[in-house]
């Protein structure tokens, strides 16, 4: 009998080991693929907060808990099981859909330039609404749409990285990336849209220091809004045309690819300086100058082309 429960807890202990082994693989892809995915975590970070300009301040919290809301909705429900569908049946899938993807990214960057300076962007058509309910549906559901296309992407990105797991830890890999990245995200856009109100507070309170800190988040609240919203379609152009590139070079169509890595090492070399973030900028200027002729083709064949035949 003593043997029998000796042997019992080796095998448990056993178990417990490999359980633990299997988390580690886990914790460690998560992160990998977590990290993979900052370009478009960033992108997802300096988009959100546009959607909630001009809207009641008392609203700004309760849509950003409902554009969260969706995105972890787009993450685990249709998300994450079409990433696990694609990575048992069809792998050669991912690029393919990643490209689609970035090119819709680049599209919504192009879209968001022409609308700027031509005065008929969305946050034009979005001022014409005059029912607060109406335009507060109208920002939720453009903010999920455009999630939706960034979190397939944080995905697609996430599931390249686990090609080494099993489907479980797949599985629960991309559902912690996926958690992870919306906590993050909409925690910093929460924050964001709220500095304003953050420094008012900060102003009334005792102190000569802290006043002048709130009184400086409050005037620096529009300037914050006007650079994410400059960021956001950069970092559209930049991991759009970085994703096509990229896919391009999968499929062996590698002289775009070469020329921007050869741009990139000569720049760094000439440089000597920090050789690595000059790299780095090179390859994300030339991106972005890809996602912006791949974003400026599609606008112009949607809505230039018919116009010219009217």
């Amino acid at each position: 009998m003593a043997g029998g429960l000796v042997a019992l807890l080796d095998d448990i202990a056993a178990m417990a080991k490999l359980a633990a082994a299997s988390l580690d693989d886990v914790a460690g892809a998560a992160g990998k693929a977590g990290a993979k995915a900052a370009g478009v975590v960033i992108d997802d970070t300096a988009v959100t907060p546009t959607y909630v300009v001009g809207l009641s301040p008392a609203r700004e919290l309760p849509i950003i808990g409902k554009i969260a809301l969706g995105s972890l909705r787009n993450k685990l429900l249709f998300l994450l099981p079409a990433a696990l569908v694609l990575s048992a049946l069809a792998p050669w899938a991912i690029t393919p859909i990643l490209m689609l993807g970035g090119a819709y990214l680049c599209f919504e960057a192009a879209e968001k330039i022409v609308g700027a300076l031509t005065g008929h962007g969305h946050d034009a058509a979005a001022a014409v609404a005059t029912d607060a309910k109406t335009l507060e549906d109208r920002q939720v559901s453009g903010a999920v749409r455009t999630d939706l296309i960034l979190s397939g992407e944080i995905m697609a990105i996430a599931l390249g990285e686990l090609g080494d797991q099993t489907l479980l830890n797949q599985a629960i890999a991309l559902a912690v990336v996926g958690i992870a990245i919306t906590i993050g995200v909409y925690g910093i856009v929460a924050l964001i849209v709220k500095m304003d109100d953050i420094g008012l507070h900060l102003a009334r309170r005792p102190g000569a220091g802290v006043q002048a800190f709130g009184r400086g988040l409050v005037a620096a609240m529009p300037v914050v809004l006007d650079a994410l919203s400059l960021i956001g379609t950069a970092a559209m152009v930049w991991v759009g045309g970085g994703i096509i590139v990229h896919g391009l070079e999968a499929f062996g169509l590698t002289g775009l690819p070469h020329a921007l890595h050869a741009a990139a090492e000569g720049a760094a070399a000439a440089v000597g300086e920090l050789p690595g973030v000059v790299s780095w900028l090179v390859t994300a200027v030339g991106s972005g100058i890809v996602g912006l002729i791949v974003g400026g083709a599609i606008v112009g064949a949607l809505h230039l082309l018919p116009r010219k035949t009217h």
